[in-house]
């Protein structure tokens, strides 16, 4: 069975995604790049060569990028494998839309309350 190996990212709405990323950096050291990503760096299991990253990311309140859901939040998992994981998906009649980036290859699925899952599976230098 495929299974979620951590989580890739944090991401909600906020009605001024700037001036709270200020706050958040001004009180407890979040420093987000030029997107406005804030990147926990930390290293697989026992590795020291293998970094991991979890992503935080206030956006906008108007972001469509959570739709279908109407929840201000959604959580990034890592997977190992997104084909497996996607086919034991669709074995269980979950509906999935995939994309593949130079950030890894991603997939999008609703859970049975409304929340959208980014599912998320590193490119090859940071599985």
């Amino acid at each position: 069975m495929e299974r979620v190996t951590g989580i890739g990212g944090v991401f909600f709405k906020a009605k001024d995604p700037k001036e709270l990323q200020t706050w958040y950096e001004r009180h407890l050291g979040f420093v987000a790049d030029e997107n406005g990503y804030v990147s926990f760096k930390w290293w697989e299991g026992a590795d020291p060569t293998r970094e991991g990253q979890t992503i935080w990311s206030a956006m906008k309140d108007s972001t469509k990028y959570f739709d279908p859901s109407t929840r201000p939040y959604m959580i990034n998992y890592r997977v190992e494998n997104l084909d497996r994981m996607l086919a034991q998906l669709k074995a269980a009649g979950v509906e999935a839309k995939r994309e593949d980036s130079e950030y890894g290859n991603f997939a999008w699925v609703m859970d049975p309350e409304g929340n959208r899952i980014e599912l998320w599976e590193p490119p090859p230098e940071k599985k």
